[in-house]
């Protein structure tokens, strides 16, 4: 089998926490391009138009191998180009990523309410990958699993390229035990603790998921700890880990959790309104260290408002 030569490096510094973009000049048999700057223009007129492209050319915002390219290149299949984009501004997150946990393997944070795991979408930026390559001086610093932006609490990110896969396996192999804190409403006609199964979808661009008749793919335990009036805090311990599963499971028993602007009604909140996080924390991670072969468990330092303001009232 024939090797895959390996990636250059990018010649590129990150800018702001974010890579820059890689784009690999692919063949060209009907030799439409002449130039690398053809190629560009006709790949990214639609996004930012001719001009645009040409300014970037102009700047040396495009960059080889072998240095600034200036457009004029012989097109030739197979090249590298790197650049970086244009962020939109974003509206700062108010609150800080908490360090749980830092040594030369893996950083533990605690993330705040509506800062997302990495780029994606509108959060480029802002987000728990980029602030932390920023501020902890670490840029090959990359997630080993994915946190909801409005759930809080414990995400595990990992410092070496080498040891990445094996922390990652940890979490798409079920291996890492992981205990969530929810505030929702409490009713005794819901019999706890219960474990729920079901078929959860998700369709790409449609915000809800939802649950259908199939094969279980996900399943959640849930527990009542504390009732105090009208509200519960719950112990939520999730076996897998499909795409908003907790959120989906104390809505279909009838436990819909304090400011979900999801479930059970898809409603339209400001964005960039930050009163009201959804009270969903990741609690808990514990796993067997891949790599240091040790015993880990974090707990984490973040507490949800609606049951510290329900404990005064």
């Amino acid at each position: 089998m024939r090797r895959r030569s390996p990636l250059p490096p990018a010649p590129l510094p990150q800018r702001d926490g974010i890579d820059p973009v890689r784009v690999r000049l692919p063949a060209d048999p009907g030799g439409t391009w002449g130039t690398v700057r053809d190629h560009l223009v006709e790949r990214f007129q639609g996004a930012i138009g001719a001009g645009r492209v040409d300014d970037m050319l102009r700047t040396g915002r495009f960059v080889g191998v072998d240095g600034v390219l200036s457009g004029g290149e012989p097109y030739l299949a197979g090249r590298y180009v790197w650049f970086h984009r244009d962020f939109a501004p974003e509206v700062p997150v108010p609150f800080e990523v908490g360090i749980v946990h830092r040594d030369e393997r893996i950083v533990i944070i605690d993330k705040p309410h509506f800062l997302a795991t990495t780029p994606r979408g509108r959060h480029i930026t802002e987000t728990a990958l980029a602030r932390l390559r920023r501020d902890l001086g670490l840029p090959a610093l990359q997630p080993a699993h994915r946190l909801d932006r409005l759930t809080a609490g414990l995400a595990l990110f990992v410092v070496r390229p080498e040891d990445r896969g094996a922390y990652q396996n940890l979490f798409s192999g079920r291996r890492v035990r992981k205990e969530y804190e929810a505030v929702a409403p409490y009713d005794e006609k819901v019999a706890l603790p219960v474990t729920v199964r079901s078929r959860i979808v998700k369709e790409r661009g449609v915000l809800a998921a939802r649950e259908e008749a199939g094969a279980a793919n996900a399943e959640s335990r849930i527990e009542l700890v504390e009732r105090r009036g009208g509200l519960g805090r719950y112990r939520l311990l999730p076996t897998t880990g499909r795409t908003h599963q907790l959120r989906v499971h104390m809505n279909g028993l009838g436990l819909p959790i304090l400011n979900d602007p999801i479930y059970p009604v898809v409603g339209d909140p400001d964005p960039d309104d930050f009163s009201a996080p959804l009270q969903l924390l990741a609690k808990v991670l514990e796993f067997t260290d891949p790599v240091a072969g040790c015993e880990r468990r974090f707990e984490s330092g973040l507490r949800l408002a609606a049951w510290d303001a329900c404990s005064m009232a």
